[in-house]
């Protein structure tokens, strides 16, 4: 039955992934900005419902309404980009690989992702020059500080190279804490986790077989630099973050 109920799930999930790349296609050119962040926001909920995935906001602050603003967030799974967007539409600057990836990546670059190089040093400066003109033309952008994926029991070393666009504009960043959690037991849920050796379509097969799953984000006040060098701002919404998840800050 579970493994039945898995595959239906993930043959509705296809054919919502074939819509989203045929919405890209077709009508994305049609659209202004705020109605593509809308239909962005109403697909990524709809995937959410067709995976069984339930959606739990703890707000510590607003939930922000247009931009410019710079999110924050810590990073589980090739999930996290879709829970985001449900809650609050983003673009995202995300690894040059996510490009590769069967539909998704097409998805993703379609909704207007900013891709970087992370094995060539140079490349993160000119994303920064991206994001900045981004975020002046009033865009709300999200990057992963981490930099790679972590298993959600702790909160990794946040690179601060991408910072500096915020720094540079003076534009806030709104921290977002992600968990996959049992609805029942509020323990936290590993079928989401995309690390390691893992294969997307493992962890898409886990997510799609989990019961109770669901995605707790926790967005706090928005924060602006106040003087602070991207290093020094880095590293304290870094412990803020680990505050509000209650996670360890391994070095």
């Amino acid at each position: 039955m579970k493994v039945l109920r898995a595959g239906w799930r993930l043959l509705r999930v296809l054919a919502h992934l074939l819509a989203g790349a045929w919405t890209i296609r077709r009508r994305f050119g049609r659209l202004d900005f705020e109605q593509r962040q809308a239909l962005v926001q109403d697909w990524s909920r709809r995937l959410l419902g067709l995976l069984g995935l339930q959606l739990r906001l703890r707000l510590h602050g607003e939930l922000p309404g247009r931009g410019p603003l710079l999110v924050l967030a810590n990073h589980i799974s090739w999930l996290d980009i879709i829970v985001i967007n449900a809650a609050l539409p983003c673009r995202f600057v995300s690894k040059s690989d996510v490009r590769q990836w069967p539909l998704i990546g097409r998805l993703v670059e379609g909704s207007g992702a900013l891709f970087i190089e992370r094995d060539r040093r140079r490349d993160a400066m000119r994303v920064v020059h991206l994001m900045a003109e981004r975020l002046r033309a009033g865009d709300r952008l999200a990057v992963f500080p981490e930099g790679t994926t972590g298993d959600g029991s702790s909160l990794l070393p946040f690179h601060a190279n991408l910072l500096q666009a915020a720094v540079a504009t003076d534009m806030p960043v709104q921290l977002i804490g992600l968990q996959y959690t049992d609805a029942r037991s509020g323990l936290r849920h590993d079928a989401p986790t995309y690390i390691g050796d893992t294969s997307l379509l493992e962890s898409l097969w886990r997510t799609a077989c989990a019961t109770g799953l669901q995605a707790e984000l926790h967005v706090g006040a928005a924060d602006t630099a106040q003087g602070r060098d991207r290093r020094t701002w880095s590293e304290a919404l870094r412990r803020e973050l680990a505050r509000r998840l209650d996670l360890p800050l391994p070095d």
